[in-house]
């Protein structure tokens, strides 16, 4: 049996603690690779740790642990992160957001954050079992730099040309490489 969606975005908690860039590269990733489409312009700016400073000012984001380069993010941060873009991409405003997000609780934050992003976590009915009569899955394989390569099966919702496009750039934000862009 599949993992669930809220066990498939349990999964990226083992990549906290992040910095403020890494968290933003990591949530942006999510959002795209879920197709996503923004309504607004605010929805369609990309995350950066400016953003993140400006929502955790804003408490639309708890503190961090830590201070100034030292501060690191969690998992809670990536979901009130996650809620806070799929939000805006419904066409909410920031205001409404904070009004909103106070109220709801961590597991059921995490449940709706992973119900909207299902299709990038590997979850739906996109899903096949493969048999031994099936053709053979194409692939697209993506450079991130020398030694580095993403590959994204074509049927995949990230299979996207935009989707693939902002993948290979949340993973050269992660890595924190300017050179590799």
């Amino acid at each position: 049996m599949p993992d669930s969606p809220v066990a498939l975005l349990r999964a990226h908690a083992r990549h906290a603690p992040w910095n403020a860039r890494g968290l933003a590269a990591h949530a942006t990733a999510l959002v795209d690779a879920a197709g996503m489409r923004p309504t607004n312009s605010s929805a369609r700016a990309a995350l950066s740790a400016r953003a993140i400073r400006f929502y955790v000012a804003q408490g639309l984001l708890d503190h961090p642990e830590g201070k100034g380069t030292a501060a690191t993010y969690h998992y809670k941060h990536l979901l009130q992160l996650l809620a806070i873009k799929i939000r805006q991409r419904e066409g909410r405003t920031l205001n409404a957001i904070k009004a909103e997000l106070p109220g709801i609780a961590g597991d059921e934050l995490e449940r709706r954050v992973s119900a909207a992003l299902a299709p990038a976590l590997g979850t739906g009915t996109d899903r096949q079992v493969a048999h031994d009569d099936a053709p053979p899955a194409r692939w697209h394989r993506l450079v991130i730099t020398d030694g580095i390569e993403l590959h994204v099966r074509d049927d995949s919702p990230a299979a996207r040309d935009a989707t693939l496009l902002a993948l290979r750039e949340g993973v050269r934000a992660a890595l924190g490489r300017e050179e590799l862009r």
